[in-house]
């Protein structure tokens, strides 16, 4: 054997962390980093939140897995929890955001099935959006780079440029059975669907007798201010899957559905071994505790509105490696100029972590427990690193 163990499917950093405190992660030998990657918007608490870690070996000690054969009470719990602060009725727990997005396509066509239309399975979705890995997921994605290799494409995927809605519009057909769209793209760059926008899915949805399915792995428990990102538009969806920031760093996933539009999904037709295991119940309890405080995402839209202006002073300051500030919430964006990789890798340098991401953008995804000390200090860092990428004239121009 030579090299490394592990599939070599990832790029990775040279780094390697100890431990985590709040926004900050530490290597072995002591070096601090501030954390505005956030393990992808997973550690949407930061590292070691005591109510998280208290909730996790509290029930570590009781029970880990029983399977869904018998009653989970912390599944109950985060489920009527989910149900009486959105739009749903019912929720199938997952470990993944990739798995939610699984149910949410299922409960489409099981919808259309059941209500006497099977031959609607098709499900239009939008340039530049990530659902996951999972070979259906790829496909809703459409992404070349993710789907090459891999054999044929998984049936029932229409795709049309990002917010282009006339385009949508004559793509339904007698086949077509929902929209499915991310609130705001992350991989995709950051680019958020205006309200506008969305109000207008959701009446073409009603329209047409479609499902509107809404992704909100990255911008769901509380990343834009408000629980999820559906709410700035005023509209609701019939289907919702959600992952990352309700596990707050452990694997948690969840498909949301109205009544109406899990009513196929009876005995038998769905299943998962670990989704809605105690552990993650008790963890997805811990982080609704934290979220739903008074005050709590009000504070996340103070902090967010301070962060974009002054990360819109370093793009003005840096036009040679910044373009543009994006985003909403604590889900930002910085557009590039230069190669984004080139940027990230500045950001390193000065113990920022950040994220790259597509339309040549950095994101920066913090705990939503970020101080307004650590925003103003990381802002520093992006501008230290911009200043050396300036100073040594723009090597790594995108262009």
């Amino acid at each position: 054997m030579s090299g490394s163990a592990l599939y070599e499917t990832f790029a990775r950093a040279p780094l390697a962390f100890d431990r985590g405190e709040g926004s900050w992660l530490v290597t072995e030998s002591g070096e601090r980093y501030l954390d505005f990657a956030g393990g992808i918007a997973v550690n949407s608490l930061g590292h070691s939140h005591p109510h998280l870690v208290a909730a996790l070996t509290e029930q570590a000690q009781k029970l880990w897995h029983v399977s869904n054969l018998y009653e989970i009470p912390g599944q109950r719990r985060l489920g009527e929890r989910l149900v009486d602060t959105t739009f749903a009725d019912k929720v199938f727990f997952t470990n993944s955001g990739a798995e939610a997005l699984e149910c949410a396509i299922k409960t489409a066509r099981r919808y259309q099935y059941v209500n006497g239309a099977p031959e609607r399975y098709r499900i239009i979705t939008f340039e530049g959006a990530f659902h996951g890995r999972t070979l259906a997921t790829i496909a809703a994605g459409g992404q070349p780079k993710y789907l090459e290799g891999f054999g044929p494409k998984v049936e029932g995927f229409d795709q049309v440029a990002f917010g282009d809605l006339e385009a949508a519009e004559k793509l339904i057909g007698p086949e077509t059975a929902a929209i499915l769209v991310e609130p705001v793209q992350g991989e995709g760059g950051i680019r958020l669907l205006p309200a506008p926008m969305m109000q207008k899915l959701r009446a073409l949805c009603d329209e047409h007798g479609l499902l509107l399915i809404l992704d909100e792995v990255q911008s769901g428990i509380g990343r834009t201010g408000k629980l999820f990102a559906y709410e700035w538009s005023g509209i609701e969806p019939d289907i919702m899957a959600i992952a990352k920031g309700i596990g707050g760093g452990f694997p948690v996933g969840a498909c949301l559905a109205t009544d109406k539009a899990a009513m196929g999904m009876t005995p038998g037709v769905h299943g998962t071994t670990f989704g809605g295991n105690p552990l993650a119940m008790a963890v997805g309890n811990a982080v609704l505790d934290v979220v739903l405080e008074q005050g709590f995402l009000q504070s996340v839209q103070d902090k967010a509105l301070a962060a974009k202006q002054a990360l819109a002073s370093v793009v003005d300051e840096f036009p040679t490696v910044f373009e543009e500030v994006r985003g909403t919430g604590l889900m930002l964006g910085l557009k590039c100029r230069m190669a984004n990789t080139a940027v990230n890798a500045a950001l390193r340098g000065e113990h920022f972590l950040a994220v790259p991401a597509g339309d040549n953008v950095v994101r920066l995804l913090p705990p939503l427990t970020v101080t307004s000390e650590e925003i103003r200090e990381g802002v520093e860092r992006i501008r230290n690193a911009a200043q050396k990428l300036s100073d040594a004239g723009g090597k790594g121009n995108a262009s």
